[in-house]
């Protein structure tokens, strides 16, 4: 297949593409600046040229501004337009190409498990509700601005990510200088589940969503086995060979970090991958203990 992909430099996109490379396909990037070969140039905030898309059997699309920051009204509008507005331009142009000549047939978008927001010992599946707060809304519009795509005869799939395991980024590298120092420890209560995927599994999960037909709508990418985020910590202390005693009470991370703590950090989130266990996906790290070994080598 050949595959285009948005964000490909990003965290993500620097893991996938390789991958899908690696199994046969042949891949583009969708840039922002003027394209080189094998990419394609495009405005998030500008219609796209539906004809760029008709040669791609599929799209990936991972852009998406970072969310990791002071959650000002200024940068929050920023991660919600990075995330809606340029969905919306790329299912668009999508669905105007699908018309014209049958391609893309697939549009695997990233959404996140932000999706459900506060929801303590819950379990989620894809059919749960959506939770409250910035986060959710800005996942249902995201979800929601993929709609044009499927409406027009694509194939969609939202995958809802979850805590994602790796040393290059995310939670998990801002974790580790604490605790390779034995400075960790449960974050509030500790009693906040973290439902999480290893990079090398969520890598995989997309390509299974590009080659399983049957799989489409909403699809939770996290292992099946969530932590408490008491037992997340501890586990990770285990894994450096170092203590966990050092908490950082819910005050403290209110202060430092504010709104984003409290729905990044505080929030709890049992999310099930449902759909990908009834399609067959075989997870290569379903427990912590041996994901969070094998990440960190």
């Amino acid at each position: 297949m050949r595959v285009l992909i948005s964000g490909a430099s990003g965290l993500l996109g620097s893991a996938i593409r390789p991958a899908l490379i690696t199994a046969g396909n042949l891949t583009s990037a969708l840039v922002r600046r003027p394209p080189t070969e094998n990419q394609v140039g495009w405005d998030p905030a500008q219609p796209l040229n539906p004809q760029k898309l008709n040669a791609f059997d599929a799209v990936f699309h991972l852009a998406g501004k970072n969310i990791f920051g002071l959650w000002t009204k200024r940068f929050k509008h920023e991660v919600r337009d990075s995330r809606v507005v340029g969905t919306q331009t790329l299912a668009n142009a999508a669905a105007e190409s699908f018309r014209q000549a049958g391609m893309p047939r697939t549009l695997v978008a990233a959404s996140a498990i932000g999706y459900y927001g506060e929801r303590g010992g819950e379990l989620l599946s894809e059919q749960s509700p959506p939770g409250s707060g910035f986060l959710a809304k800005v996942c249902q519009e995201w979800e929601a601005a993929t709609v044009r795509a499927a409406d027009a005869g694509i194939r969609v799939v939202n995958l809802r990510i979850g805590v994602v395991l790796t040393k290059q980024g995310g939670a998990l590298k801002a974790m580790l200088p604490a605790f390779r120092l034995g400075l960790g420890g449960p974050v509030g209560n500790g009693r906040q589940y973290w439902s999480w995927i290893a990079l090398d599994d969520l890598v995989n999960v997309f390509l299974f969503a590009l080659s399983d037909d049957k799989l489409r709508g909403p699809v939770n990418a996290v292992a099946p086995n969530p932590a408490r985020n008491g037992e997340f910590t501890l586990t990770l202390a285990k894994a450096l060979h170092r203590p966990a005693i050092f908490p950082l009470p819910a005050f403290v991370v209110r202060t430092l970090f504010g709104e984003m703590g409290e729905s990044l950090l505080l929030a709890s989130a049992r999310v099930q991958p449902v759909k990908l266990e009834a399609a067959g996906y075989g997870f290569r790290h379903p427990e912590l203990a041996a994901a969070l070994r094998s990440v960190l080598g």
